[in-house]
């Protein structure tokens, strides 16, 4: 079958999802200010000339409860000044990923490969695993994707790709095009995985040229979205997801488990019925890579097993997330409950 680069739908020069992104809130004392809480009684930084600077786009801050320090979606992107404690089991790649990565092409697992398609993201989450990665070095840019899909060629093995970042939807649709169908071209591809935040943190990215897109690829999708906590889910969200969802698409949920923000059995049972709703499953509850500057969110191994087994009481065994780690070397993410 031959592909067309042609979606049905016009793209405006400037889509809604880019305005909104140059819009979006880039201090700590501008978001703080937004919800109508004291700079004084609250514990932040501003993040100014570092490698991960803040943004939070006004969409997802305007989802965040006014008044309230503890605000759980606040303390996922606010700068604690708890990030500049420093302890040996956290570091900069704990993942051990920064000497794997060759043209964006990063390859742990067998069977599949990831691509760092870009260093872009709608919002910087202050527990990010790859806040310390070295993106200029290790990008899957325009200028290497024949690089790039060489190293994929040559790895006959592959049977899926991982599209992931940052953002990969922080690619303009016309990019993400060309990319997706670079790959329709390795006979070894079978699978196309999306790791995005965009559909949870700026739906307007889910337009009808990126729709059209999904439904015309060769290649069956899989989107997995990243939301950690129930009211980062609204009305706009549930839509763009359930459109999403209207490709053919499987949508798949991974969260990471947070302390103080989604920690509690409650909060994670509501999650997974408003994924559903939504119709996204839940697939991975991710302990906390040891990134640093995340230590304060850790949660104890023990008291997320009992998480588990408290949720499973209230939920069928489909809306239960797997609890996994990330361990380097291993074949797959080592499942604890």
């Amino acid at each position: 079958m031959q592909y067309t680069y042609h979606t049905k739908a016009a793209i405006p020069k400037t889509p809604p999802w880019k305005i909104a992104l140059g819009d979006a809130i880039r201090s700590a004392s501008e978001l703080l200010e937004f919800l109508d809480l004291d700079p004084k009684k609250i514990k932040y930084f501003e993040p100014k000339n570092s490698q991960f600077p803040m943004l939070v786009p006004r969409n997802f801050a305007a989802r965040m409860n006014k008044n309230d320090p503890h605000d759980p979606l606040l303390r996922q992107v606010l700068p604690d000044t708890e990030e500049k404690n420093t302890t040996p089991d956290f570091m900069p790649d704990p993942l051990q990923e920064f000497t794997l990565a060759q043209h964006g092409f990063l390859k742990k697992y067998p069977n599949r490969a990831l691509l760092i398609t870009t260093a872009a993201c709608p919002v910087h989450c202050r527990y990010c695993f790859r806040r310390h990665f070295p993106y200029k070095a290790n990008i899957a840019s325009p200028g290497q994707w024949d690089k790039t899909m060489q190293h994929i060629k040559k790895n006959e093995d592959i049977k899926e790709i991982i599209l992931s970042g940052g953002d990969p939807l922080s690619l303009s649709t016309q990019r993400l095009e060309k990319l997706l169908v670079s790959l329709t071209h390795i006979k070894s591809v079978e699978v196309v995985r999306v790791h995005t935040r965009f559909p949870i943190i700026l739906p307007e990215r889910i337009d009808q040229g990126l729709l059209d897109l999904i439904v015309k690829m060769n290649l069956p999708i899989v989107i997995v979205v990243h939301c950690n906590h129930p009211n980062e889910i609204n009305n706009e969200v549930m839509e763009g997801l359930q459109k999403l969802r209207s490709t053919g698409s499987m949508l798949l949920n991974q969260s990471v488990l947070l302390k103080g923000i989604n920690d509690e059995a409650a909060v994670l049972k509501k999650l997974s019925e408003r994924l559903f709703e939504c119709g996204v499953l839940p697939y991975y509850l991710h302990l906390l890579d040891p990134v640093a500057g995340t230590q304060h969110y850790k949660v104890d191994d023990s008291f997320a097993r009992e998480l588990i087994t408290t949720i499973k009481k209230g939920l069928p065994g489909y809306l239960v997330p797997k609890l996994v780690r990330e361990i380097p070397g291993e074949l797959s993410k080592i499942t604890i409950a």
